[in-house]
């Protein structure tokens, strides 16, 4: 904290608070100053603050004190008086007017920051001009009546050498007529110090009639109250001074002009003459006034005495109303006298007898209550108490009274409030105390607008300098001080207030603070004429979502007013109407990878790197792609850059956001892009084997918005985007020529009259990159830097008429449709499919002319097409395949939809080109497709082994439809392959008695399965059956009507990727069936059209049980049982279908005397069983061999119907999968029916695999019925 004499409130004291001067000077006098641009009083003024006048004072006491510092004020007569209110306040507009006037030009330069504003020192951060405003609005108080520091101390009489009569004018000047009406009133005391000047004009009068008057002055008026003062020594009056001191006084007029007939020497005496005056008569006239005034007061009023005599007197006082207007004491009252005794204390820097006097005079006036006398001692104390650096709480105790004393006067005494707040604020500042002092501005801006304006900014800058920085605060009384000066018509004062609250919020996130302070101070910037700068401030507050809609329109309203008025269009970079999503910003172009569709080209690269590594050619060096050609072709400098093609597109997508509740109208939307053709570094497809580059010829600049340019073509979109609506936009630009490519930026025009940029700086930017990879990058050097090189071949493709929506298992025909617009051939075509299971290329043009679907059905051999029907990943066409230009190839294509759901059907088509660029040699076309596959047939098939025979299994088919509403009709059912033949077991017209399965319905349905494979047994290999039929009609509309065929492509092709996806083998499994069913919708207008494949793969025919058997022999038989009995031969057949060896033992037991009656079946049996081919031998082996003899007719009778007469037990071992055959024979006494299933095979397994849940087991017979009859 500075030391309060050397405090701003210490300075103001010393110039306000001082001794004045009145001066009475006659006509002349002035005419001789005014040669300067100056008057008088106005010469003198620069020399009366003395910083080292060193004057011994002794006021009081007998000691001593030197008075170091001291000023003078000097005023005319006319002058001296109660300046008047209107004056007084358009005085004051007139310094706020001024202010702002020099200060306009700042208007133009960049808000300041906070940053800056916290490190300027104090002195710095508020406007210089608030010193000089407050000084005169402390002046507008001056020469009141209840205050003595305004009192003259001395009058200066000043005649000049050329006035006629020069004594008499001394006299004459004095007159009372002249003197002020407060000195005749009785207010003030006319009995002052007196001192006569004779003023000399060198350049006028002459020396000796100077010495003349000068001897008859101080004869008559005495030798020590007179003086000369000789001035104007330059005869030309162009006397320049290099410090002129009087250019901070005068500033109206130029400071060449100021002093110019003053020389040096004039200035030293003008000097001299004010601090020998001011040392040798006004210092001693106050000195020996405050003995004088000290002596008299100590003998009447100081002392118990005479304070006890002084309460007496005044105590029937107490009633008289309170004293608000007048004066109730003269010059020459006690209460004036103490006053003035304080007064010249102060003045004379005895702060001790001033407060004392003070003290004293302080009660006498609370007691007769005259307030504004009260309030204005205590005001005095207060400033006491600070100057002489004495009490704190005293200081601001006084202050605090004669503030609120003041304020009780009303309307009155609000001036003297206003000027004690001033001294108040200043005291708490010098202190540091910041925030109290804001709060004092705060009570003193009353009622007067411009005035409130200027302390409100007074004490936002007290927030500033509180530690720590009070800066919501500093910016809302900013806000508040400029709404007063608008008021006020002070715009350019409140353009500095807005724009220093600027630097507070612009980095908050009070929105609806900052469009405030955004949209007023552009106003008024367009009030001062400052069109450009409020176009700038008013862009601020375009994105205003926030505020409501009619707030909105009026921002929108007067932008376009302000643009209007400016008669021209403005360029904005950075405009926020609409908001850019720079995150959006994706590039698409085509180098050696080309785009049959904007889908296609924002898959991710990943995916066609994936599905085209097995079509792109390697190089001689090991694996390696076009990138790493590329590198070695192009430049080092343009290694990084992407690759595009001059006559190709290059396409951006950005998303433009209209962030208002109203709709908005944007036009001429383009990219900004700039093409340099460098001419050494674009022969490259001339001379690649050239390995040094000539130096950089000057590059030709482009930059355009428009099309029009021969270097490149740019797009212009024009839309219209509704309150809060996002639109994605597609920018292009067309380079026509070889270079480098850069696109910097986008712009478009708001409502004709506002052009916005923005440029693509630092961006994250999503492009196909050189890395081949969708990658990001920072800088648009990177991702929108193109190195153009010369046209190449492009080729077009499209699949005609490929619907979006399917059925599962639908199959359609489609062409591919290539076409070469380029002048150079096109060959060595090849094409992968992302999903072969779903897509089949035909085999050669040819195939255009079939007619679907007929061409799958059966009998046509016309249009079959015989080929390989395993599928291949890639596809290549013919070799004599060739694209001229404008010629056109046509491909056939089968679509089979695999799967409900939505399939990303990717393609990409690799080809090859002659003669075009060194750096190129290929391109591929990228297509991409959406098919979405809706739910259709649901099938699933059970196999079971029949009981009866090896080689015949029972197959149940469930169908559920699963389609939401669609209809369908079963058209046919087939095996795959010639092993298996199908037949059916029930009549067709039972199967689905409604021809067409509903959504929902379910449908089982049963078959008879054949396997054609022989078993490799004697009995199989001399027998030879009739091939088998694989397919099976399920439909009776037409009985003419033919079958598909299932063997040939596309159905075998289908079937083979169906056969990989829907199992993981791709060996032949003999224990499965395959199976196909053809549908078809029921409501199709065309049917024959709307064919529908369902495959069904790798259906087991296994059972639980590992062994399956079947015992053969003869039904019926005739026999004498006369002459013997009847021996009968028989054969069991047994399969073990399991992986593991099988041991088999067959147990027979011979048949109880009741056996002929036929028996039912029994519960044990296993049911339904299957059989496979022989692949082993086999191995029998006999634990027993019995022998049984034939019994005589006489003991028939108690003997068994029948015995097992071979093996009564049996064991075999049985290879994995593999067949024997096993002689059976029983011995039959009697006619009758018998059941042979009096047998049991027991089995264990060693070394199974998952075949089986268990190693050993037993079954039980089957029936077998036998009759034999007795012979005639």
């Amino acid at each position: 904290m500075v030391e309060p004499v050397n405090s701003s409130l210490g300075k103001m004291l010393m110039e306000e608070v001082s001794p004045v001067v009145m001066v009475l000077c006659t006509p002349l006098v002035e005419e001789t100053f005014l040669k300067n641009g100056l008057s008088f009083v106005e010469t003198l003024k620069p020399f009366c603050n003395f910083s080292n006048i060193d004057v011994p004072v002794r006021t009081s006491g007998d000691q001593l004190y030197r008075l170091k510092k001291f000023t003078l004020r000097l005023f005319y007569a006319s002058d001296i008086r109660q300046p008047n209110v209107e004056v007084a306040k358009q005085r004051l507009e007139h310094v706020i007017t001024q202010a702002g006037e020099k200060d306009f030009h700042d208007l133009e330069s960049d808000p300041p920051q906070i940053t800056d504003i916290l490190s300027n020192p104090e002195s710095e951060i508020a406007p210089t001009w608030f010193q000089y405003y407050n000084k005169e609005l402390i002046r507008t108080l001056s020469f009141s009546d209840h205050e003595a520091f305004d009192h003259p101390v001395a009058c200066l009489l000043v005649v000049s050498s050329k006035d006629e009569e020069p004594i008499n004018k001394f006299v004459d000047l004095f007159n009372t007529n002249r003197l002020p009406s407060l000195l005749n009133d009785g207010a003030m005391d006319p009995k002052i110090l007196k001192h006569y000047l004779l003023v000399h004009d060198n350049q006028d009068a002459t020396t000796e009639r100077t010495s003349k008057v000068l001897s008859e002055m101080r004869s008559t008026f005495g030798n020590n109250e007179c003086n000369l003062l000789c001035t104007n020594s330059s005869k030309e009056g162009n006397m320049e001074h290099q410090a002129n001191p009087w250019a901070s006084f005068k500033s109206s007029v130029s400071a060449d002009k100021l002093g110019c007939a003053l020389t040096g020497d004039d200035i030293v005496e003008i000097k001299d003459l004010i601090q020998e005056f001011a040392s040798r008569h006004i210092i001693p006239y106050m000195e020996q006034k405050v003995r004088e005034l000290n002596l008299q007061i100590s003998a009447t009023r100081k002392g118990l005495r005479n304070q006890i005599k002084n309460l007496w007197w005044r105590k029937g006082k107490d009633d008289v109303p309170d004293t608000t207007k007048g004066s109730m004491y003269t010059f020459s009252s006690t209460e004036s006298q103490i006053r003035i005794l304080g007064d010249y204390a102060f003045m004379l820097h005895d702060y001790e007898l001033a407060l004392s006097s003070y003290r004293l005079i302080s009660t006498d006036y609370k007691l007769d209550k005259a307030w504004k006398h009260y309030a204005g001692v205590q005001e005095i104390m207060g400033l006491a108490y600070f100057i002489s650096d004495q009490s704190k709480k005293e200081a601001e105790y006084c202050m605090e009274n004669a503030f609120s004393t003041y304020m009780k006067l009303g309307k009155s005494g609000f001036q003297n409030a206003t000027r004690c707040g001033l001294w108040w604020a200043e005291m708490l500042k010098a202190r540091d105390q910041h925030k109290e002092a804001a709060s004092v501005y705060f009570r003193i801006c009353g009622e007067e607008p411009l005035h409130a304006a200027v302390m409100l900014e007074q004490a936002s800058y007290c927030f500033v300098l509180t530690r720590p920085a009070m800066l919501h605060k500093y910016g809302f009384h900013l806000v508040l001080s400029g709404d007063h000066y608008k008021n006020c018509d002070q715009v350019n004062h409140a353009i500095r207030t807005y724009r220093s609250a600027i630097s507070v919020y612009e980095s908050t996130t009070w929105s609806h603070i900052k469009d405030h302070v955004y949209f007023h101070i552009g106003q008024w910037y367009a009030i001062v004429g400052l069109h450009d700068v409020a176009v700038k401030n008013m862009l601020k507050v375009l994105d205003c979502g926030y505020q409501s809609k009619a707030t909105q329109e009026i921002f929108l309203r007067d932008f376009f007013d302000i643009v209007k008025k400016t008669g021209m269009k403005h360029e904005v970079v950075g405009l926020k109407l609409p908001v850019i999503n720079m995150s959006s910003l994706q590039v698409i172009y085509d180098d050696h990878r080309t785009y049959a569709s904007q889908a296609s080209a924002l898959v991710e690269e990943s995916i066609w790197q994936s599905l085209e590594d097995d079509i792109i050619p390697s190089l001689n060096s090991g694996k390696s792609n076009w990138l790493e050609l590329q590198s070695k072709l192009l430049p080092k400098k343009y290694k990084e850059s992407n690759v595009c093609v001059a006559g190709e597109s290059v396409k951006v997508d950005l998303e433009f956001r209209n962030p208002l509740l109203i709709s908005t109208s944007i036009t001429s939307v383009s990219l900004i892009c700039e093409l340099t053709a460098n001419s050494d570094d674009l022969n490259l497809d001339k001379e690649p084997s050239s390995s040094s580059l000539g130096p950089e010829s000057s590059p030709e600049h482009n930059q355009g918005t428009a099309s029009g340019f021969s270097s490149f073509t740019l797009s212009k979109v024009d839309l219209t985007l509704a309150g809060r609506e996002k639109k994605l936009v597609r920018l292009t630009v067309t380079p026509s020529e070889e270079g480098i490519l850069k696109i910097v930026g986008v712009r478009w025009e708001l409502s004709g009259s506002i052009v916005g940029v923005h440029y693509f700086q630092s961006v994250p930017v999503k492009a196909k990159t050189a890395r081949g990879r969708r990658k990001n990058k920072l800088t648009p050097t990177d991702a929108l830097k193109f190195l153009v090189i010369k046209s190449l071949p492009r080729l077009e493709g499209s699949i005609g008429h490929l619907p979006e929506k399917l059925h599962a298992g639908d199959l359609r025909y489609l062409v591919l449709e290539l076409k070469n617009k380029s002048e150079s051939p096109i060959k060595n075509l090849k094409m992968k499919i992302s999903h072969p299971r779903c897509f089949s290329p035909g085999n050669h043009e040819e195939d255009l002319a079939i007619e679907f679907p007929d061409c799958l059905k059966k009998g046509d051999e016309r249009n079959i097409v015989q080929r390989e029907t395993r599928p291949s990943s890639v596809f290549a066409f013919p070799k004599d395949v060739s694209l001229q230009r404008d010629r056109s190839l046509r491909w056939p294509l089968w679509l089979r939809a695999a799967i409900p759901g939505t399939i990303a059907l990717y393609i990409t088509i690799y080809y090859e080109m002659e003669n075009v660029s060194s750096i190129m040699k290929y391109r591929t076309l990228r297509m991409h497709y959406n098919l979405q596959v809706l739910p259709s047939l649901e099938t699933s098939f059970k196999i079971s082994p029949s009981p009866s025979r090896l080689q015949e299994f029972l197959v149940r088919m469930d169908i559920v439809n699963r389609a939401n509403s669609d209809s369908f009709q079963i058209y046919q059912l087939s095996t795959v392959g010639c092993r298996w033949g199908i037949s059916l077991l029930q009549p067709v017209d039972t199967i689905l008695p409604s021809k067409s399965l509903l959504a929902g319905q379910a449908l089982s349905c049963f078959f008879m399965i054949k396997d054609c494979k022989k078993s490799g047994t004697e009995e199989e290999k001399t027998t030879s059956d009739p091939p088998s039929q694989t397919d099976v009609k399920l439909f009776t509309q037409d009985d003419d009507e033919k079958l598909f065929d299932i063997v040939n492509s596309p159905l075998a092709s289908f079937h083979e990727s169906e056969r990989s996806c829907q199992g993981a083998s791709d060996q032949v499994n003999p224990n499965t069936v395959d199976f196909v069913l053809i549908s078809r919708l029921a409501k199709s207008s065309n049917s024959s059209a709307e064919i529908l494949s369902h495959h069904s793969c790798h259906n087991s025919i296994r059972s639980s049980n590992p062994l399956s058997w079947s015992l053969e022999g003869p039904q019926t038989i005739n026999h004498d049982f006369s002459t013997s009995l009847c021996e009968i031969k028989l054969k069991m057949t047994i399969r073990n279908t399991s992986d593991g060896l099988s041991s088999v033992s067959i147990n027979t037991t011979d048949c109880l005397p009741d056996a002929a009656a036929p028996t039912p079946s029994s519960g044990n049996q296993s049911g339904w069983r299957y059989l496979t081919t022989v692949t082993e031998e086999m191995k029998l082996t006999s634990d027993v061999m019995a022998s049984r003899l034939g019994k005589s007719p006489s003991s028939m009778e108690t003997s068994p119907p029948f015995i097992w007469s071979g093996l009564s037990s049996t064991k075999a071992q049985i290879q994995p999968l593999s067949t024997i055959e096993i002689p059976l024979q029983i011995s039959v006494f009697s006619p009758g029916i018998y059941n042979l299933s009096s047998y049991n095979l027991n089995w264990e397994l060693s070394g199974h695999g998952k075949a089986s849940s268990t190693s050993s087991g037993t079954c039980q017979g089957y029936p077998y019925y036998l009759t034999v009859l007795q012979s005639e």
